[in-house]
């Protein structure tokens, strides 16, 4: 069965042909394979795909070497989501990755599409609520295709990570 088709099955599991009814945070435990799939692109593609922070007090990193305190790290999200110790063949969507057997095991900072630690953002659960509020209403009265293979998909990181020349969709109403 494809990511899609599944997706839609879970949302019929949910709506049913009700397709005007609002989307209820109540309804967002239950849109679990739609969650794998938004956090799947994220990984891919994430928001931030790279953040900087001071560091606090000095930092033994290995025997030779010490982050001095006040020294500024830049970490790289859009490469550490493409680490295939965490993510086997990482350059391919795979929503399974993110079901509960498959990230137990993982370490808990080997996917962080809003940051992590104490600086993470504060908004996560709110911003993961309203992807799955905007996915479910286009999905319930649509069938999605993207009109560009991955490979056309050229990824511009500036403040946030975006497409160089969009996405083209297709929407064929379901």
């Amino acid at each position: 069965m494809t990511t899609t088709a599944i997706v839609h099955e879970e949302l019929e599991g949910v709506f049913g042909d009700e397709k005007t009814r609002q989307v209820e945070s109540a309804d967002f435990p239950k849109l679990k394979y739609l969650e794998m799939c938004i956090k799947e692109a994220l990984r891919l593609y994430p928001i931030v795909p790279f953040f900087t922070r001071a560091v606090l007090k000095d930092f033994k990193l290995d025997e030779n070497s010490i982050i001095p305190k006040g020294a500024i790290v830049a970490f790289n999200a859009y490469s550490a989501n493409r680490d295939p110790d965490n993510f086997p063949e990482p350059e391919e969507y795979r929503p399974e990755r993110f079901s509960l057997e498959n990230t137990l095991n993982r370490h808990p900072y080997a996917y962080i599409p809003f940051s992590a630690g104490s600086r993470n953002c504060i908004g996560q659960k709110f911003a993961m609520g309203e992807m799955k509020t905007i996915l479910a209403n286009i999905f319930r009265n649509f069938q999605v295709q993207s009109r560009d293979t991955p490979d056309k998909v050229k990824p511009l990181a500036e403040l946030i990570l975006r497409s160089k020349n969009g996405i083209w969709m297709k929407f064929n109403p379901h």
